[in-house]
């Protein structure tokens, strides 16, 4: 048996295969014993030959009849600590070869937050789906363990988690994430979040942010639009994503990247009733939703809003009340500290402000800033400085006189300090008092909070898939852990335990188990890693016992 990399002439594509000789009279014919995949460039063909050295020796060792697979390995393993309990093992140490070492922690207590939300069974069960319910389980565990390509997680999961996947079937179970698939996910992680929480949901944070490809072509679903990450040049798709006040992920939409994110509410409000029914909610939301539009939307619908203010845009009769500070009362609370508070008529609305000297700290330190960057680039500008003109971050501090001389506007600099540490929410809620108006807009940082652990710890972009289908399959997946990692931080803040979910990630990578092997007996047997404070709250906060105790597998 060995591994052969198969081309195709006038094609960039190779064939990964485990295949077999077998003679045949006396001619000796090739059978394959494992499509392992196709790499389309040198670094995949890499990681595919690696992945079929380790599923060839997986193979291998099915046929010694004292040795088992590393996945069935695993799951013996898991299956006996379960049942393990403290009675003495008489083993002579000297005879114990170690088979296998595999990470538990992530399957152990993510996989039960997994059954809990009734992820177990958003792709229905036949004969024909067994094969995608494991595997879209196993894609999800490896995603909240080292986010990455499907390529590199399939190939971590073999070598580090007894889990051997074929990467087609991955790919063949991401076609199977239909839109019945995502809406039964969504369902789930709104029940899942009621459960958790133990009461209704009546205030919802919504935001959008843009994911990029590593792509410069458009279709109905890529497409260019103003980027978040400054990926203008390369095509997008807008993620539209719902929470609650304590961060738990509610829902989400996917939109054409050129989508103008302030669109995207109606059909949000819509899908909230359809598929949540619920009729009486508050929306929160950023100034980038604030448009006559969608205000009149809201009300229109009957729907309580809270949304950010542009408040040096409103009429000067207005901005003449916000900057009379004298007028404002003193609020104090645990979570912001003590500011200053002032409510003002706005056509019917309720325009509420609030002044916080940390917050004008803040503006006048970032002001400093961007001036000494733009005065070090007028420095070097001095032949051309009109090239400032065409920046949007220095554009407001800039004066121009004459034909090309450039400076910096002294007067709009005082301007814009007036408005240091001051901003402004409209609400048409007359039942919440101010301050309370005021924290519910704070929780928006729960949604800012959610898309940077969607980025940068489950690493949901750049996204490598290409199609419509596998796009919104991949953002299913991303949105599962998302809905995992963010139910696990909310227990641990709930037992008192606040972390990060990349201490959770760690402390569970650490939950690791040798299985050695008896050479003289034949015996399997189970030694668990040393055991961290850390990963054991983790355990408790998930319902799950951990013991270090070796234990006997077979």
């Amino acid at each position: 048996m060995f591994v052969r990399v198969k081309t195709s002439p006038n094609s960039p594509k190779k064939a990964v295969q485990i295949v077999e000789n077998l003679r045949d009279g006396n001619k000796v014919k090739q059978r394959i014993v494992r499509h392992v995949g196709t790499a389309f460039n040198d670094e995949e063909l890499k990681r595919l030959k690696d992945l079929a050295e380790y599923i060839k020796a997986s193979i291998e060792s099915e046929t010694q009849p004292t040795l088992f697979s590393p996945e069935t390995m695993a799951q013996m393993a898991i299956e006996a600590r379960n049942r393990a309990n403290d009675e003495p093992l008489n083993v002579n140490l000297k005879n114990l070869r170690e088979q296998k070492r595999i990470i538990l922690g992530i399957h152990d207590v993510y996989g039960q937050l997994y059954k809990e939300a009734g992820f177990d069974d958003v792709i229905p069960y036949g004969s024909r789906k067994v094969s995608a319910v494991k595997n879209l389980f196993h894609i999800v565990m490896g995603r909240l363990a080292n986010p990455a390509s499907k390529m590199a997680t399939v190939l971590d999961l073999s070598e580090h988690f007894g889990v051997t996947l074929s990467l087609p079937a991955v790919y063949r179970m991401m076609d199977q994430i239909d839109q019945k698939v995502i809406e039964r996910i969504q369902q789930r992680a709104y029940s899942s979040a009621s459960m958790l929480l133990n009461e209704p949901i009546r205030v919802i944070f919504y935001d959008c942010t843009t994911l990029y490809f590593e792509s410069f072509t458009e279709d109905e679903l890529k497409q260019y639009g103003y980027s978040k990450d400054m990926k203008f040049n390369q095509s997008q798709v807008l993620l539209a994503i719902m929470v609650t006040q304590q961060g738990l992920p509610l829902g989400y939409e996917v939109y054409e990247g050129s989508r103008y994110e302030g669109h995207t509410l109606k059909d949000a409000i819509d899908k909230i009733e359809k598929r949540y029914q619920i009729k009486e909610v508050t929306f929160v939301a950023d100034s980038a939703m604030l448009s006559k539009e969608n205000v009149g939307l809201l009300e229109e619908m009957g729907k309580h809003y809270i949304l950010g203010a542009r408040i040096k845009n409103l009429p000067q009769a207005i901005k003449e009340q916000i900057l009379d500070k004298e007028s404002y009362y003193e609020i104090s609370d645990n979570t912001s500290g003590t500011y200053y508070i002032k409510e003002i008529n706005y056509q019917g609305k309720r325009l509420i402000v609030t002044y916080s000297s940390a917050r004008a700290q803040k503006d006048a330190y970032d002001r400093q800033k961007s001036i000494e960057k733009l005065q070090s680039r007028l420095n070097k500008h001095t032949t051309d400085p009109t090239q400032l003109i065409s920046n949007y971050g220095y554009k407001k501090y800039i004066k121009i006189t004459g034909n090309t001389n450039v400076e910096i506007n002294q007067e709009k600099v005082k301007e814009d300090a007036l408005w240091d540490g001051l901003h402004g929410v409209i609400t048409n809620n007359t039942e919440y008092p101010a301050k309370e108006v005021i924290e519910q807009y704070h929780g928006l940082w729960q949604v800012e909070e959610t898309f940077r652990i969607s980025k940068h710890d489950l690493k949901i972009r750049p996204v490598f898939h290409w199609t419509p289908r596998r796009i919104r399959a991949h953002i299913g997946i991303c949105f599962m852990a998302l809905c995992l990692s963010r139910h696990l931080q909310y227990r641990m803040r709930v037992l008192g335990k606040p972390v990060s979910p990349e201490v959770i990630r760690q402390s569970l990578v650490s939950v690791q188990l040798s299985i050695v092997k008896d050479n003289k007996t034949g015996h399997l047997y189970g030694i668990p890693s040393a055991i961290t404070q850390q990963a054991r709250e983790i355990y408790k906060a998930a319902g799950l016992k951990l013991s270090n105790i070796p234990f006997l597998i077979s």
